[in-house]
Formats: C-alpha cells, sequence, structure tokens
C-alpha cells in the first residue's frame, strides 16, 4: 500500500491546477494597484498645479516690471518738455531728476549722444514704482526744422496741432529706463524715441 497516493498528497500538475483556481489575495491586489495610480495621478497634479501656479507668478512679475519702466517713459517725456519751456532744468523737478546739471547739458543740446545708460549712480531719472525702482537716462539724438508746407503744420498732420506760421524745430530725444526688483532678480528694459518742438507743445513718439 506504500505505493500509492494519500488524499493529502497532490502531483505537481494537480497543484498548478488547484493554484490557477484559487483567487484568494486578488481583491487586496487590485486595490493596492488602484490606491497607486490614484497617488501618482494625484502627485502629478499637484506637480502641474505648481508649475502653473509658478509660472503665473513669473508673469505677473513681469508685466509689473514693464509697467513700471514704462511709466519712466512718461516722466521723462514731462522732464524734456518743462525743461524746453522752461529754457533750463526746473529745479522742483528734484527728485526725481538726479545728475541734474548733466541732464540739463543733455536736453539743452550740449551734450547730445551721451553714451551714458540708465543705470544706479548715473542715472537721469530715479523713482519708485511699487516694489520696483526704475532708473531713466534721457539723451538728445539731434534736431532738425520741422519739415512740411503751411497746410502741413495747419492740418497738424505732424501731431502737434500748432499754426502754418509757428515754425519750430524738432528735437529727438531718446529715453531708456530699467526696472529692477533685486529681491526677485527682475529686470526690465524699455526704450523710446520722442521728437518735441521748441515753438508750440508736446512731445510725440517716434519709435
Amino acid at each position: 500500500m506504500s505505493g500509492c497516493n494519500t488524499n493529502n498528497q497532490l502531483s505537481p500538475k494537480q497543484a498548478l491546477e488547484r493554484l490557477g483556481k484559487d483567487d484568494r489575495g486578488i481583491a487586496l491586489l487590485t486595490v493596492m494597484l488602484i490606491m497607486l495610480m490614484l497617488t501618482v495621478m494625484g502627485v502629478a497634479a499637484m506637480t502641474v498645479s505648481s508649475v502653473e501656479n509658478n509660472i503665473a507668478g513669473i508673469q505677473r512679475t513681469t508685466e509689473a516690471a514693464g509697467t513700471a519702466a514704462e511709466s519712466c517713459l512718461g516722466t521723462g517725456v514731462n522732464i524734456i518738455q518743462q525743461t524746453i519751456m522752461a529754457g533750463s532744468l526746473p529745479a522742483a523737478l528734484a527728485p526725481p531728476v538726479t545728475n541734474a546739471a548733466n541732464l540739463n547739458r543733455e536736453i539743452m543740446g550740449q551734450s547730445d549722444n551721451n553714451s551714458d545708460q540708465p543705470a544706479q549712480g548715473s542715472a537721469n531719472v530715479q523713482l519708485s514704482a511699487g516694489a520696483f525702482t526704475v532708473y531713466g537716462d534721457i539723451d538728445r539724438l539731434y534736431a532738425k526744422p520741422m519739415s512740411g508746407g503751411s497746410q502741413v503744420f495747419a492740418g497738424a498732420y505732424e501731431g502737434y496741432g500748432q499754426g502754418a506760421g509757428a515754425g519750430g524745430i524738432e528735437i529727438y530725444y531718446r529715453i531708456s529706463c530699467v526696472a529692477q526688483n533685486i529681491a526677485l532678480g527682475t529686470t526690465s528694459h524699455t526704450t523710446a524715441v520722442y521728437a518735441c518742438v521748441t515753438a508750440g507743445e508736446g512731445c510725440q513718439r517716434k519709435l
């Protein structure tokens, strides 16, 4: 009788068949896989959200820096207009004017195409715009007689709105501005060219 199989002994083939039919632990494995997938999806969603927030923050900071730099252009035009009308740089403009003597020479034509740059310590204009410090440089480029006939002037085609007999000289100025936020490491540059007239009012942006 020793050569007969007992009831508790299975052949390898029978053991494999029984193991294939045994589904114990499948539910636990399925739940663990689902939890793993949900965890990966959650981490991915958090990462994407963080990246989008960072991009939005950078965009807001860049726009604020650009706005701060643009505000410097308006200040520079105002300084040029008041200086031309008064014949010299008004003392009431300091601040934001720095290097007043040098700026007066540049606006009035004693120092054309000056190569100074709008940086701390050498700027013509310095002002604060929100969290940004803005440095501006004003350079007189050249002057020329206003071109065009009397109908051009009378019709204000050049944009100055002055009469035919007013005459005048167009003076071209370059205004360069830099807005800086050292804490954020953000810098924005902007440059514009304006044509201003000695007889009449206003400066027109050309570039």
